[in-house]
């Protein structure tokens, strides 16, 4: 089955906050059983197969929980299919853990979709590579980092667009595609940003927002979406979009149960609640990529809105400019 990565964050936040909410032994056990599959995880990952007592571990752990997780999706995947944003690499390794595999994948409309997939078979993935490339693609990173492709996918040129075509594509068939990324030893690429969405502060650090909005999805369960700004600014902000079930849920055990999602959202305890995600966030980033201000929409961002694409990409530049006047607030000097 393939999806975007915000299918798989809307269900990794479903679970872990339904079993927090159960506490008790359940999300003991819960936890415990998690923690043995991403050990497993971790080896067949790396090519290899548990044994002795932790495989003895991850079978009772699989009887208990993980084989139940599993029977939410059929009880028949054998892997899932991820593209058209950047998945949290945490919430790769909980899926992992519960042995549903995502295999991130890469390719654009101009490389006639897919050109990287990482393989089902141990060794054949890595968390947060978006894999080896298909037969017949080519890859190489040029000097500024950015990811070039050649290969029998690659379009001739977009229809009559002639500087276009020449701006993307060289006399070599080599076509820019405008994606940030490296290549590691063992042939998996991974993609850092989108070249035009990397943005400098005042200060002149580079920042990679992609990266980070990932990064909080992955930390916080209630999360929809995180939009970074900072773009010649002298610290950076953000915008931030919560799901509604997972707040409602949140909402109903913080006393606030019947209340609204805009009564929610805008509540102190939400926004206190949010700003503990920060921080945690903000302790695994460089200083100059740390959240200091940051607003809560009081709705979440839709296609029907023209905010995300269909395949639910972030349309950063249409969100950044609707709420350009709260961004702006937030660097008024006092």
């Amino acid at each position: 089955m393939g999806a975007a990565p915000r299918i798989f964050e809307k269900v990794y936040g479903k679970i872990t906050t339904m079993m927090m909410d159960e506490g008790g032994v359940k999300a003991k056990l819960f936890t415990w059983a998690s923690g043995v599959g991403k050990e497993v995880g971790e080896i067949r990952a790396a090519g290899g197969q548990p044994g002795g007592l932790l495989a003895t571990k991850y079978r009772l752990a699989d009887k208990l929980v993980l084989s139940k997780i599993r029977g939410r999706f059929g009880g028949k995947v054998r892997f899932f299919i991820s593209g058209s944003a950047a998945l949290n690499t945490d919430v790769a390794r909980w899926f992992d853990a519960m042995g549903l595999l995502i295999l991130e994948g890469y390719g654009l409309t101009e490389t006639s979709a897919a050109s990287f997939v990482n393989r089902p078979a141990p060794g054949g993935y890595k968390f947060g590579s978006v894999g080896w490339p298909l037969p017949g693609t080519e890859v190489r990173i040029a000097e500024d980092g950015e990811i070039l492709l050649r290969g029998p996918g690659v379009m001739e040129g977009y229809h009559q667009l002639p500087e276009e075509t020449a701006a993307s594509l060289d006399a070599d068939g080599w076509f820019a595609t405008g994606d940030i990324g490296e290549v590691d030893e063992l042939g998996f690429l991974t993609i850092t940003d989108r070249k035009k969405d990397l943005f400098k502060t005042s200060g002149g650090k580079y920042v990679a927002p992609s990266l980070i909005e990932s990064r909080f999805k992955g930390i916080c369960p209630y999360a929809s979406q995180l939009i970074v700004e900072g773009d010649g600014r002298k610290f950076v902000s953000a915008l931030i979009t919560l799901e509604p079930e997972a707040i409602s849920a949140w909402a109903a055990q913080n006393g606030m149960a019947g209340d609204s999602y805009h009564q929610i959202v805008t509540s102190d305890k939400a926004r206190e609640m949010v700003q503990g995600y920060v921080d945690e966030l903000n302790s695994q980033l460089n200083r100059w990529e740390q959240i200091r201000e940051f607003h809560i929409l009081d709705h979440d961002l839709s296609v029907e809105e023209g905010d995300l694409t269909p395949s639910m990409k972030l349309k950063r530049k249409v969100v950044t400019t609707k709420y350009r006047d709260k961004l702006d607030e937030f660097y008024v000097e006092s």
